[in-house]
This record gives structure tokens, sequence and C-alpha cells, in this order.
């Protein structure tokens, strides 16, 4: 009988490549925030994190920040994407749209209690392409090593026999809790059963 065994590091690369094909949860809190404070007859305030990208009244930004009312009220067209919010606003008496990119989003919040969420901010767009061609190098280097590991371990398991089947051994206790996805400090290794 054959079995498909797969070694921790490949099975954290999968886990890795998996993440990274995943679309980010932000989007999703920011309309549902929103949707709470607009539920709750609250104001909802949006702070971003100010760059290139962003399309923001400058004279309003203060140490690279500015913070909006996002309120039915105070917005016109808002519209909240998975890329970026866009809406047309008043500032000083005139018109102004607005585009933030989701990245530069730091937090929601309702302006008479305070509660909300705060998140990450990440580069915009063309600062995370410019880093991802950077790290595109790396990426295909380490595609590269997972693609030779799992031939190695095809061709290992393709020259067994049904009897002698490889089986991963177990680490030590306490070096099985140090080890996780990432971690170098201990590779399970195939030993044969008879």
């Amino acid at each position: 009988m054959h079995g498909f065994f797969m070694r921790t590091a490949d099975f954290c690369f999968l886990i890795r490549a998996v993440k990274i094909s995943m679309q980010s949860t932000k989007p999703y809190f920011l309309r549902a925030l929103h949707e709470w404070c607009i539920d709750q007859g609250y104001t909802p305030y949006l702070a971003v994190v100010v760059d290139e990208m962003t399309r923001v009244p400058m004279e309003h930004v203060k140490n690279g920040e500015i913070v909006f009312n996002v309120g039915l009220e105070a917005t016109h067209q808002l519209s909240i994407g998975n890329e970026s919010i866009t809406f047309q606003g008043r500032f000083s008496g005139k018109v102004f749209p607005v585009l933030v990119p989701i990245a530069r989003v730091s937090a929601i919040y309702a302006r008479e209690n305070g509660e909300g969420m705060s998140f990450e901010v990440t580069a915009s767009a063309p600062e995370a392409s410019a880093e991802a061609e950077k790290s595109k190098k790396s990426k295909k280097s380490i595609v590269a090593e997972e693609a030779s590991r799992s031939s190695t371990l095809s061709a290992i398991l393709k020259t067994t026999s049904n009897a002698d089947a490889p089986a991963l051994s177990k680490p030590d206790n306490a070096q099985s809790q140090q080890t996780q996805c990432g971690d170098t400090a201990t590779r399970p290794t195939l030993t044969r059963i008879k």
C-alpha cells in the first residue's frame, strides 16, 4: 500500500502559498464596522496614514495622518471596495474626490464612544509591487528549493517497496515543542520500518 508522506518543511511551504493567495480581511472589517456605526446611530471616523497613493486634501493632513467623517451625511458616493475607499467630501466648502488605498487605513471607530478597530498599515500598491519585485527572485529560489525537496522525497518513496514504506520519525519532545513552520531547528528524518 502506497502512502503519501509530506515533510514539515513541504507542508509549511504549502501553507505559505495559500496565505499569499488569500484576500485580506481588512476591507470586510471596514465595511462591517461602518455599517455597525450607522445602525447604532454613531458617526464613523476613518483614520488614514497618507502616502503618495492617497488622494486627500493635503492642507488637512497632520503628521502624515488624516481622519475622515465617513458618515452618510458627510460623504457622497461612498464606496468601500476591496482595494480602496472612494468618496466625495466637502473640505473648507469645496468638493474633493477622496481615494484611500485599503492598505493605508489605520483605524475605523465611532466618534461618540471610540469603539472600533485599528489595523496594521502596509505599503500601497506601487510600494508593495516594488517590494514584491525585490522578493520575487528569493521566492523563485524558495520554490526551486521546495521542488527539489519534493522530487527527492518522491524518488525515495518510489525506490522503496510496499513492505518497506518509509515513515517519518518523531523528534524528541524538547525539540518538537520549539519546531514550527519556518523554523529549521529540527527536521524529521525518514527511517525504514520492516
